[in-house]
């Protein structure tokens, strides 16, 4: 079937209402400016349906159920007033001057995740926009946004969300967000956007109110299962659709990464995330533009990135957590909660052979026989990082890596993941060293529900060794300490860290070596305990990389038939580092002395 639009839309001077509340017996629009009800028709499908003239932008309504409920409009395009308050007609048409841009390939991305609420001091779409300059010099070339959905209050994540149509109000709402991306788009970079499709959050959470949105076949560690392939699931599946569509086709967003998707239970014929991808692969048939679509998933299991033609779900992408895990637990010393699967450096070189690091052994924190191997897969296929928004979030304190490691081991983690086959991905601020934290916040008005929160942020810390008080979610100054400090502009260590992301990133572009996306393009060679050597090649040019994670000074022999030039060290004083600034030539068999916690790049001569 066509399925019809959900919300309100303004075409030739009349506004269209569709809501989708198929088990009601009538539907109205109210409008409370002139408190006046009109009565919506329904199809077959469950659809109720009116049409209004003469109904300017900002009108506020809302839907009526069976005579009785007054309840904000499910698809949403904005909501002013806030999760509980009326929904607001939206003028969509706006004056796009990015004609010339065609998005990019995932594996042309240098990716730069943000919150919108703390990257700047004006916590909106415009505090972005005035550092896009700054991330263009830094050779960021992707921006990915946390959800952007409307929450309840002014201070969340975006992972509680409640209208997924609606652009957050206090951020600068639908407008602000197609400025963002039209500016992006001219500095040649491209806007990813955090969606989250397996749940929704509690407060302002209507959509059970119209209709069988969710299901209790199924749970999740955030509320309710949604819908995806019990009764009814043809409107639930529709609903999101939609709004996929919305992002990428109206707002021009150029890719959206899909939050926990191992959460989206479909067990029908054709899975929910297939379909969204054939969807996607229509609209950029149709606009001429890449659309990339990136899914975080729990399981190691490369059925999502696909093609259709090979059973696959036909995503582009997919985070890998598991290369954060072993290089996180490497650097630190980690290895309780889940880290306990990791440590060694075998783990690492695991995952940068096939992305995961767990391809069908035991694992110790699932207590079971884990993973498959990414067969049919590329590298470029797989997003990695040395820290994240959940890895540094979820931390009890919210404290990044800057606080627990040496400045020589915050370089070698840069390296590790910059260096590496697969798509890097910068958390904000981690380009020059951010000591704020960034910690879990809210501003949830049900006080019941503020108190459970509180309680689970507790209980989730059990797994790990950490020390201290939990911060209050609730509370502004917990947000406040997560403002970006934006450091590089005052402090010489900061600026120093900047450079050597801005080196490598350049380097990483332009190398001819760093382009080879097949797992045979990489090879890991012996080293000695505690480093990792690892050449790539592409075309002719090769490189070989060095990754020494001890924290002592040892000595690394190069093979007996190669003549190498060391043209990179982290532990340089170019780098702020002890070691000697310049290039170096290696004789076959020559030794080379290796700083602590440092890597290397040498080319062949």
């Amino acid at each position: 079937m066509s399925y019809p639009f959900v919300g309100a839309s303004v075409r030739d001077q009349t506004c269209h209402f569709s809501v989708w509340a198929p088990l009601k017996k009538k539907v109205e629009v109210y409008l409370p400016a002139t408190k006046a009800a009109y009565a919506m028709i329904k199809n077959d499908f469950g659809y109720w349906s009116a049409e209004l003239a003469n109904l300017s932008p900002d009108t506020a309504y809302f839907f009526i159920l069976d005579g009785d409920k007054k309840l904000p409009d499910p698809a949403s395009r904005s909501q002013a007033d806030g999760v509980h308050g009326p929904s607001s007609v939206v003028e969509t048409d706006y004056e796009w001057s990015d004609s010339n841009w065609g998005g990019l390939q995932l594996g042309e991305m240098i990716i730069y995740e943000l919150h919108v609420g703390t990257f700047t001091a004006s916590s909106d779409f415009e505090g972005v926009i005035s550092k896009l300059p700054y991330l263009k010099s830094l050779g960021v070339n992707a921006i990915e946004l946390m959800p952007l959905s409307q929450f309840p209050g002014e201070r969340n994540w975006g992972y509680d969300g409640v209208f997924p149509f609606a652009v957050q109000s206090s951020y600068g709402g639908p407008r602000g967000l197609k400025k963002l991306v039209n500016a992006a788009h001219l500095q040649g970079i491209a806007v990813i956007l955090d969606v989250v499709y397996n749940h929704q959050g509690p407060e302002g959470n209507y959509l059970g109110e119209y209709g069988p949105y969710f299901t209790d076949k199924y749970k999740t560690g955030w509320g309710q299962a949604v819908n995806y392939d019990d009764a009814w699931c043809d409107g639930v599946r529709n609903f999101y659709w939609q709004n996929a569509l919305m992002w990428l086709d109206e707002f021009r967003i150029d890719g959206l990464r899909l939050d926990a998707v191992h959460a989206i239970w479909d067990s029908g014929a054709s899975h929910f995330m297939e379909e969204l991808s054939q969807r996607v692969r229509k609209l950029e048939r149709e606009s001429g533009r890449k659309k990339v679509l990136i899914a975080e998933f729990d399981l190691n299991n490369p059925r999502y990135i696909l093609p259709f033609e090979k059973g696959g779900y036909g995503l582009d992408g997919q985070w890998i957590d598991e290369y954060h895990h072993a290089l996180h637990s490497l650097i630190t010393g980690e290895v309780d909660g889940y880290y306990e699967d990791f440590g060694q450096t075998d783990h690492l070189v695991r995952s940068l052979k096939d992305g995961y690091v767990y391809t069908g052994q035991y694992s110790v924190h699932r207590k079971k026989l884990f993973g498959k191997r990414p067969e049919g897969t590329t590298t470029d296929q797989f997003v990695v990082f040395a820290q994240n928004h959940d890895q540094v979030g979820n931390r009890m304190l919210g404290d990044r890596l800057t606080t627990l490691v040496s400045p020589e081991a915050l370089k070698l983690a840069a390296a590790t993941y910059l260096l590496s086959p697969y798509v890097p991905m910068l958390f904000m601020g981690e380009e020059y060293g951010e000591k704020n934290p960034f910690q879990y916040f809210i501003s949830h008005t049900d006080k019941k529900l503020v108190e459970l929160v509180r309680k689970g942020r507790k209980e989730e810390f059990s797994y790990f060794k950490w020390e201290g008080e939990v911060p209050d979610p609730q509370s502004e100054d917990t947000f406040r300490q997560c403002m970006l400090s934006w450091a590089v502009d005052k402090d010489r260590e900061a600026r120093a860290l900047f450079l050597f992301y801005q080196h490598l990133i350049n380097f990483r572009k332009t190398r001819v070596a760093m382009r080879g996306n097949s797992r045979d393009k990489l090879s890991v060679l012996p080293s000695p305990d505690g480093t990792i050597c690892f050449e790539r090649r592409a075309d002719n040019d090769a490189i070989l990389i060095v990754l020494n994670f001890n924290k002592n000074k040892i000595t690394f022999s190069i093979s007996q038939d190669r003549k190498l030039r060391k043209i990179f060290d982290s532990a340089s004083k170019e780098w702020a580092g002890p070691a000697a600034a310049d290039a170096c030539d290696l004789k076959p068999g020559q030794a080379i002395d290796l700083y602590p916690q440092s890597a290397l790049i040498f080319e062949n001569y």
